[in-house]
């Protein structure tokens, strides 16, 4: 059993009905008693990060919905630490935030891309106690994270392969309908 902590993926059941989690990949950043912070890995944006910030406006970076907070804030996620100063390592090789001019003039300077770092327009987030709660009546299934996963330029295989690598019961559920109804 994997505990809940920074560094965890969060895998929403299969029939979890949110539309913002509807078979998501929450990586939590940020997990303390008064709240948890994370981003959704699977959900693109409608509309590419350069549309949002003036200095990749050329670049076609796509841009991942991260959550329902704050979608007025920019994020990101990278595995550049010797190259992107003061971001927080989350788990391994897998760090959250830091410079983002750095960031910005690499991509500019094409010495990373986007299998190297992932932009997220607003955030999940959950209050004291509310995260435990939703673990308790199942909406979510915990395991590890690791940067295959995280960095995956495929968004629309991130839930099947975090949750069918699980093995079991787990790959089973990655065929699941979206309503059962119509099984």
């Amino acid at each position: 059993m994997v505990d809940i902590a920074a560094g965890v993926l969060l895998i929403s059941d299969p029939f979890l009905k949110d539309p913002n989690f509807l078979r998501s990949v929450v990586l939590l950043c940020d997990y303390q008693p008064e709240g948890s912070i994370g981003f959704i890995l699977n959900k693109t944006y409608d509309q590419p990060l350069g549309d949002f910030v003036e200095d990749l406006a050329y670049h076609n970076l796509p841009l991942y919905y991260g959550g329902p907070v704050a979608v007025d804030t920019i994020h990101f996620l990278h595995r550049c630490p010797e190259l992107i100063t003061d971001g927080i390592e989350i788990t391994d090789g897998i760090f959250w935030g830091g410079d983002f001019n750095q960031a910005s003039e690499l991509l500019q300077e094409k010495k990373i891309g986007s299998s190297d770092i992932r932009f997220f327009i607003g955030y999940s987030g959950w209050g004291s106690t509310q995260l435990e709660e939703e673990l308790k009546t199942k909406s979510w299934i915990k395991r590890e994270s690791n940067q295959k996963l995280v960095f995956n330029t495929k968004p629309n295989l991130i839930w099947r392969d975090a949750l069918g690598d699980l093995g079991g019961e787990y790959s089973q559920m990655v065929n699941y309908p979206l309503d059962p109804q119509f099984n």
